[in-house]
């Protein structure tokens, strides 16, 4: 089974090659803001010209949005815009264009519905202080070398590794792995190296083929099995809130940037955002570190892994809760568990958005009315089971595997339901099933990305 996936490695960059990676991400940045006022002064001609009655035919030509075009039209210009242009990888440029020409494109997509999800805002400007530096090189010489703590790369020469890359370099020694892309990128005040590697991965199978495993995320513990198994939520950022406020309170004692007055930050003041950066990189690591470590035991030792599908976005808006929430890192275990999933020969199933797992009683089906959030003990009146509120909605997620044969979304029963007798439930659904409905999404309204980009 072939697969693209991710090494990424930190490095210990000297600093004549830090300067020299500054100088490609900036290239970068320097490509993607030309690009994008060109892109801005055209579609504002044309919208100018539309007010004094010009037709369509006579607007100034449009500039296309393609990758292609947009080197194009790089290419014809550099000379003047950038006249240090051969002094860096010619990556540098096509990273900034091609990250612009996918922007429009989204923005493009989601006006005319083609693209599902959160509307997407048009392109902005990328600032000099607040985007993160990074740079991706496609072409040229890209490899890793025999002593595996050593990266070259074009035009930067070889980097030294800060770690290992035996993994990455078994692969390629053994021809299952084909480097596609290297992304260079400064994460915490550390750069990275991120390979994106074509692999060709054996089949495998998990531990227990036939074990279904209901997963209930939540914040006081972050995930309840449907086997009884409780994982502890280790709140890492409620861990380091007061390091970060210590190290927030130091920082704005310091003479930082002005843009008003063009001040510029002081020493001290870089080296507290730097050690700022440094604690907030480390709670990130330390939960990525959590939740790769939990997928990837689900994944490979349970056939079957029901999740639900969460509104993570509006549960955002609480504002008691979007602190914890957000440290939990809900979208992220369910992003893990859909690729390792499949790379281990499983299923994920995932549990309509308005199945009431937590209002439904796991023993006879009889769904509550309402369920308060205090409540963390489901008691059902009509059978009398008693249950933890969190296990008992693992053990319906659980029960929703057998709804379904393949993998993806399961449809399942609204949350509009009223509360039902033990009679009428049995009238309802076959004995020991749960009982299961349909629900119905509508499909967004299809457009032409091609005449989206031809009216601006």
């Amino acid at each position: 089974m072939k697969t693209i996936q991710a090494y990424r490695f930190a490095l210990d960059l000297t600093p004549t090659q830090e300067r020299a990676v500054l100088a490609h991400a900036g290239a970068a940045r320097v490509a993607h803001n030309w690009a994008l006022a060109r892109v801005k002064a055209v579609m504002d001609q044309r919208a100018a010209e539309r007010t004094y009655g010009i037709p369509d035919e006579l607007l100034t030509p449009s500039l296309p949005w393609s990758l292609p075009a947009l080197r194009k039209a790089w290419n014809q210009a550099k000379a003047k815009v950038a006249p240090w242009w051969g002094e860096v990888s010619k990556e540098a440029f096509n990273t900034g264009l091609d990250a612009l020409a996918r922007g429009l494109k989204n923005w493009a997509d989601s006006r005319t519905g083609r693209r599902a999800g959160r509307p997407v805002g048009f392109p902005r400007f990328k600032s000099r202080r607040r985007t993160t530096p990074s740079v991706r090189f496609t072409t040229g010489v890209i490899r890793v070398e025999s002593d595996r703590k050593h990266v070259v790369l074009p035009r930067l020469g070889r980097l030294k590794l800060h770690e290992s890359s035996r993994k990455l370099a078994r692969r390629l020694d053994d021809g299952t792995a084909r480097i596609m892309s290297a992304t260079l990128r400064r994460d915490g005040g550390r750069w990275h190296v991120a390979f994106c590697v074509q692999v060709d991965r054996v089949e495998r199978r998990v531990a227990r083929p036939a074990s279904v495993v209901g997963v209930d995320i939540g914040v006081k513990y972050l995930a309840v099995l449907s086997t009884g198994e409780l994982v502890a939520n280790p709140r890492h950022l409620t861990a380091a809130q007061a390091r970060l406020r210590h190290l927030g309170r130091a920082l704005s004692r310091k003479t930082g940037p002005d843009r008003r007055t063009g001040q510029r930050p002081s020493k001290r003041w870089r080296r507290a955002s730097a050690r700022l950066g440094r604690a907030h990189a480390r709670v990130a690591n330390l939960r990525r570190d959590g939740l790769h470590k939990l997928t990837t035991r689900l994944a490979g030792e349970h056939g079957t892994v029901v999740v639900e599908d969460l509104n993570v976005t509006g549960m955002l808006a609480n504002r008691t809760l979007a602190r914890h929430i957000a440290d939990a890192g809900f979208g992220e275990i369910r992003r893990q568990l859909a690729y390792k999933t499949e790379w281990n020969g499983g299923r994920l199933l995932v549990a309509d958005r308005w199945y009431p797992s937590s209002k439904t009683c796991s023993g006879c089906g009889v769904v509550k009315t309402k369920l308060a959030l205090s409540e963390r003990e489901y008691t059902c009146q009509a059978c009398g089971l008693v249950i933890d509120r969190d296990r008992n909605a693992a053990l319906n997620l659980a029960a929703l595997a057998a709804k379904s044969a393949g993998s993806g979304p399961v449809p399942a029963r609204g949350a509009d339901q009223k509360t039902r007798t033990r009679g009428q439930v049995a009238m309802k659904r076959e004995p020991g099933t749960t009982p299961v409905g349909q629900t119905g999404t509508v499909p967004p309204q299809g457009g032409d990305y091609q005449s989206c980009a031809k009216a601006h």
